[in-house]
């Protein structure tokens, strides 16, 4: 095996957290294969780039004003683009795996593709792509886009999902699916440059909470905003990490409140500069209405931060309350803002947290999630070279 095509309409700088796996994962992968990514064009980036030795094939599509989010339009308008950028490379080059990321709007084109050409295909389905409650249009309780999801799944040689919970989601809301392993998502070890707290006008003394992510109503971020108020204590602030189409919004909450003193938004940053902010708060906090995985919180771990969040997803698969952090039941505010208050009168008890987290993140290490994805590409690999020659 030397040649691996990946299909993701997201990929750094568009979109989140799928699309930040989706690099890690390629640039570990590239350090043996040749790894070819097709993926949305945004803006002036360029058609074409070599990044981290992941070769980069950006193609048009409509409509898309926002790289936080993707409208239904663009990602409509990405199957025929994708498609066609997939024919011509096919064409010219050998690829022994298609490999797309999220069932929709990436897997119609590369099943097609893996189809054509008489390769094996495998998707990753990554937690929005098939279940998302903040949206009217999830694919769960969409006629046509679940069809579509329950089609490309039931037709892929294989079908990975990044939890136990979306696995088990996939099961509930589509027929016919069946066989899905569950690898997790991974994270490079963090690198990044110590930063002081006098450089954002902290005090040793201050509580800082952290949290990251795009500005969007499934994040809930107006959530912690609230836990600010409500935790009444002017030694805790709230650093929000990310952007996107509630920036404005959830700005206005904090002033409307008067707390805006202690709520800093420092919309995106490089992973330098994120890694820095984690590494010098206290409690990662996310009230999230439901993370597939929930990668930040991960990387907020092998920093060492306490997580803090409600148990609808995956994080469920490694956050223990009391051990790695705490989680609420899904929506239930009042008790997530308990959990967050125990660990900002606890020193202690974030102390001990803060040191198990470094150990325990070394298991999702990105070197350690690419080998388990360069097993499933031979095992596909085999699997249809035997395939062809019983025809």
């Amino acid at each position: 095996m030397n040649n691996i095509l990946m299909i993701n309409y997201e990929y750094p700088p568009l979109g989140g957290g799928g699309g930040v796996f989706n690099k890690h994962l390629a640039e570990a992968l590239a350090q043996r294969y040749s790894v070819t990514v097709i993926t949305s064009r945004f803006g002036q980036q360029p058609t074409f780039e070599i990044v981290n030795g992941v070769e980069l094939q950006r193609v048009p599509v409509a409509l898309r004003s926002d790289p936080n989010a993707a409208g239904l339009v663009s990602m409509l308008s990405f199957f025929p683009s994708s498609l066609l950028a997939g024919i011509k490379l096919l064409s010219r080059r050998r690829y022994d795996v298609v490999h797309s990321l999220f069932a929709i709007p990436s897997a119609p084109s590369a099943l097609l593709l893996a189809k054509l050409y008489g390769k094996p295909h495998l998707l990753s389905i990554l937690g929005g792509d098939i279940y998302d409650p903040s949206k009217k249009l999830s694919p769960h309780r969409t006629p046509l886009l679940g069809h579509t999801v329950a089609t490309v799944m039931r037709a892929s040689h294989a079908v990975v999902s990044l939890s136990s919970d979306i696995r088990q989601r996939a099961y509930r809301h589509y027929r016919g699916v069946k066989d899905i392993d569950v690898i997790h998502l991974g994270i490079p070890e963090p690198q990044y440059e110590r930063l002081r707290r006098a450089d954002f006008g902290y005090h040793s003394g201050d509580i800082l909470l952290v949290t990251v992510g795009r500005l969007v109503s499934r994040k809930a971020v107006h959530e912690l905003i609230e836990v600010v108020r409500d935790l009444n204590n002017p030694r805790v602030k709230l650093l929000v990490i990310g952007d996107g189409p509630q920036g404005r919004q959830l700005k206005q909450t904090a002033a409307a409140l008067n707390i805006h003193r202690q709520v800093r938004f420092l919309g995106n940053v490089d992973d330098n500069t994120k890694f820095g902010v984690m590494a010098l708060s206290d409690i990662f906090v996310s009230a999230s209405r439901h993370e597939g995985f929930g990668l930040v919180f991960l990387e907020a771990m092998a920093v060492g931060l306490p997580v803090v969040s409600y148990d609808n997803g995956g994080q469920e698969d490694f956050i223990r309350n009391g051990v790695s952090g705490a989680m609420a039941p899904n929506g239930d505010k009042a008790l997530l803002l308990e959990k967050i208050r125990q660990l900002v009168d606890k020193p202690m008890l974030r102390q001990r947290i803060s040191q198990y987290n470094q150990g325990y993140a070394k298991k999702f290490f990105i070197e350690k999630c690419a080998q388990k994805y360069e097993e499933k590409y031979r095992s596909l690999v085999k699997e249809n070279a035997s395939g062809s020659r019983k025809k």
